[in-house]
């Protein structure tokens, strides 16, 4: 047992002598007869060894602090909510980057959103664009790090690795399907609820079912089984996130008019396809979305 712990012999040995010698004259004042032996008695080794674990104790592993929930100004989140809904993400992330809870996990994922979603503007250019994925993907790694069961965390993260990974290239975005789907699974298992993660698996299924020849190809090599999916099985949890939040993304409705359109149900394609061409427009997923469902409608005339 003494080998086991780090102790310095030569304290421990000194130590010892000092006691045997101390036992063996209690021994004979007392008339007790002591045998001395070439090696140390039993409880002396034992004592030796408490002793030096109390002098060199392990040490614990330091877990990282868990971030705070707790707002001290919770209007801070409406108010960037309310200008992340309308559209105004750059006044959204000023808001949020500028507030004296700016380390806060609720302020940290919504930054992350914002930089996302201000990254798919077509106001801006590609190297800007890619600078604010990364700029996203730099918080939301470190924030997963320090928080393991936030929905938004895991479901940021996974939009956010997808985004980055297109930047590195087709092999690349392929390679970190699996990741990227694990998060959405995580977020959905903490938020079952949530309209958007709902999406977000459904849209992951519709990619995975509209992947061209050449990149089916690649997940074979990257992949002992390359990932595999449906238009029923999007179209289900398009289904689901809109039973949860009716009308919540224009995307989301021409993802159900072009599920529908693809498994042949045109009446039920062309109603969802009507609501994403004619849904309020104050992104740029909408303007895409009202022209892509524009187009789809004109084939079903």
């Amino acid at each position: 047992m003494n080998t086991i712990f780090k102790f310095n012999p030569l304290t421990c040995h000194k130590f010892a002598q000092i006691v045997f010698k101390s036992n063996k004259s209690n021994a004979k004042n007392s008339n007790i007869k002591y045998i001395q032996s070439n090696h140390f008695p039993t409880n002396i080794v034992m004592l030796s060894t408490a002793l030096a674990f109390t002098l060199w104790p392990v040490k614990k592993k330091v877990e990282p602090e868990k971030p705070s929930t707790e707002l001290k100004n919770p209007v801070i989140v409406d108010d960037a909510d309310k200008l992340f809904e309308n559209g105004y993400y750059e006044e959204c992330y000023n808001l949020l980057t500028e507030c004296e809870d700016s380390e806060n996990v609720e302020i940290q994922w919504r930054i992350c959103r914002t930089l996302y979603n201000m990254s798919k503007e077509s106001k801006y250019d590609k190297q800007y664009k890619k600078s604010l994925v990364l700029q996203a993907y730099d918080i939301i790694v470190k924030l997963l790090e320090k928080t393991k069961d936030h929905y938004a965390v895991h479901k940021w993260y996974a939009l956010i690795l997808d985004a980055k990974s297109t930047y590195g290239g087709t092999k690349e975005r392929i390679r970190q399907l699996d990741t990227v789907k694990k998060h959405m699974d995580l977020a959905v298992s903490l938020n079952p609820n949530d309209a958007t993660i709902l999406h977000m698996l459904g849209e992951w299924c519709y990619q995975i079912t509209e992947m061209p020849w050449h990149h089916r190809k690649i997940a074979e090599v990257l992949f002992a089984t390359p990932p595999y999916s449906s238009y029923e099985e999007a179209l289900e949890y398009f289904l689901k996130a809109e039973s949860v939040q009716p009308r919540f993304y224009s995307v989301n409705l021409l993802r159900l008019g072009d599920c529908y359109l693809k498994l042949q149900k045109e009446d039920q394609a062309k109603y969802y396809l009507q609501l994403a061409a004619s849904y309020p427009a104050k992104s740029n997923d909408d303007h895409l979305a009202n022209t892509a469902a524009a187009e789809l409608l004109k084939k079903l005339k």
